[in-house]
């Protein structure tokens, strides 16, 4: 590994213990002691990664961060990660910490596993978001838009995780497209959401296949990591200019329409509608697709669980459409080949 982490706190038992950690997994760490010398710092050296102390003397870590962005956005550079370090576990820290822009938080004391963990993790997630973003560049200057086969080999290798799943993205983005098609959008709006469609998992890259290919029940903690895919996803494809959208289809699309679903709880029409038709894409495909635990399940059993979850899972409008779609595949040809 080459990327270089530094980690700012003024305990220096902290930066002593997270340096010999995070050295000996490979990254390159430099140990600062305020925000301060931090913001001396980034003038000079370039920075994959920043953890960075909350509870600090002159400068604690959200002044800290706000200076930094400020200085980032007044020298057009690009936002630095940032995973806070904190001893406190209330929901006011994190709000605040994640409205200045933070990624994640970590709680000390720490154990090495679990910093070891977030960090590759994140680092990870940050060189899948520089490459996309690279890679959308490229084929932007050569077409202005978007490339659709970078598009759908990122979809194939999202869903090259699951053993269980073969070419979900794909169908989930035809069955988006065709829905949005008869809800009547235009062909610019039916290429967004097919795009929207193929990459709405992007965040279970995130997640360690170990988890994802589980044949048995998860843990609490298991189903908390796949629970977290919406944000990772979104998280990885905010930077994509061209095509801002792609973030919804990513981040809502395990929200219900009654507003138990995650990881927002929205209701109703306050879900994209974009993520309202994917949901029910998602869904459908998740019921016609083998499972370690299961085969796909029969045709009129998928339509009496579609009727079920009208404005309680789903959105009745698209929900009714997928209907239709389904009353006309006489030979259910519509799920896993």
């Amino acid at each position: 590994m080459n990327e270089r982490i530094v980690i700012v706190d003024d305990d220096a038992v902290i930066l002593k213990t997270a340096n010999g950690i995070l050295s000996h997994e490979g990254f390159r760490v430099t140990c600062l002691k305020s925000g301060k010398l931090l913001l001396d710092y980034v003038e000079m050296n370039d920075i994959n990664l920043l953890l960075l102390d909350i509870r600090m003397p002159e400068l604690d870590g959200y002044e800290t961060l706000s200076l930094l962005r400020q200085w980032e956005k007044s020298n057009n550079r690009k936002e630095i990660p940032v995973i806070f370090l904190t001893a406190n576990d209330d929901r006011e820290s994190e709000t605040k910490g994640l409205s200045l822009g933070a990624m994640d938080f970590i709680r000390k004391p720490f154990a090495a596993e679990i910093l070891t963990l977030r960090v590759k993790h994140l680092v990870e997630l940050i060189n899948l978001q520089n490459d996309l973003h690279h890679e959308v560049e490229l084929k932007t200057r050569e077409i202005e838009s978007l490339s659709l086969h970078v598009v759908q080999a990122l979809a194939n290798a999202i869903d090259a995780k699951d053993t269980y799943t073969n070419g979900h993205s794909g169908r989930v983005a035809d069955y988006s497209r065709e829905i949005a098609a008869r809800y009547g959008y235009d062909n610019k709006r039916l290429e967004e959401i097919y795009m929207m469609g193929l990459l709405h998992d992007v965040g279970k890259i995130g997640v360690p296949d170990d988890v994802i290919n589980k044949p048995g029940k998860l843990t609490d903690a298991e189903f908390e990591m796949i629970k977290n895919h919406p944000v990772m996803g979104a998280k990885i494809l905010k930077d994509i200019t061209e095509m801002p959208n792609l973030v919804t289809g990513a981040r809502w699309h395990h929200e219900r329409y009654d507003g138990s679903g995650y990881p927002d709880g929205l209701k109703g029409k306050d879900i994209p509608e974009q993520a309202r038709i994917i949901a029910v894409a998602d869904a459908y495909d998740a019921m016609t697709s083998n499972r370690s635990y299961r085969s796909l399940i029969p045709q009129e059993i998928v339509k009496e669980e579609l009727e079920k979850g009208k404005g309680k899972q789903f959105d009745p409008v698209f929900a009714d459409i997928m209907l239709s779609m389904i009353a006309e595949d006489k030979d259910y040809q519509m799920r896993e080949k």
